[in-house]
């Protein structure tokens, strides 16, 4: 997969060099030449000075030949006129962009702009982690209105079937892990405390799934 990742902080570095060991060519674009140095001598990709959202500087990167762009600078702005120029200009197939401003974060993504907002992501996992110490998200799906949650059975659970995990358009059991070996889940396995469970939830349909975890 061919990467142009636009911000080379300590995110958009950690980004490049993690693509980078996985075997994408990756192409980083930062308006700092000294950050581009976070990439260290390990990195295998290319580098280049300029805006990421300068058309001629995306067209020299190769933006008509890219897989993904990741616009990570430390502007919502430029990363929300990078992601609209890659998605609708130059029509690349996968385009995220960080956006700290969680409101804009909404916003934009109405707009048909895939985003993330750390903020919001560090908020709704310190409430999980105060409010339910059983429910964990481990993954994001898509557009994030579904996620994969990690779930350790409680005591109440003991003796009962998968199947009672299974509430239609809510949650759905995908896995079951004990003593060390993964299963993929099947409605009549019946549950031990202690087991660890992968349900796929709806993202707004949570709070009823802690509700049944109790």
């Amino acid at each position: 997969m061919r990467v142009l990742v636009i911000g080379c902080g300590r995110l958009g570095s950690n980004i490049a060099r993690e693509l980078d060991q996985r075997g994408n060519e990756v192409i980083v674009i930062d308006n700092d030449p000294t950050t581009l140095e976070n990439l260290g001598k390990s990195f295998h990709g290319r580098s280049i000075v300029g805006i990421g959202f300068d058309r001629d500087i995306l067209t020299g990167a190769g933006i008509t030949v890219t897989d993904a762009l990741v616009a990570v600078t430390a502007s919502d702005e430029a990363n929300v006129i990078t992601a609209r120029i890659a998605k609708f200009v130059f029509r690349v197939p996968k385009v995220v962009a960080r956006v700290y401003d969680p409101r804009k974060a909404e916003i934009y993504h109405r707009l048909g702009i895939p985003t993330f907002s750390p903020v919001m992501m560090a908020v709704n996992r310190i409430s999980e982690i105060l409010s339910f110490s059983h429910l964990k998200t481990v993954l994001n799906i898509g557009s994030g209105d579904v996620i994969i949650a990690e779930v350790e059975m409680p005591a109440s659970f003991d003796g009962k079937a998968m199947g009672q995990l299974e509430i239609p358009t809510v949650s759905h059991p995908v896995s079951l892990t004990r003593d060390g070996k993964t299963m993929l889940a099947a409605p009549t396995m019946q549950l031990r405390m202690g087991d660890v469970v992968h349900l796929a939830v709806s993202t707004d349909m949570t709070d009823r799934v802690k509700e049944m975890l109790k």
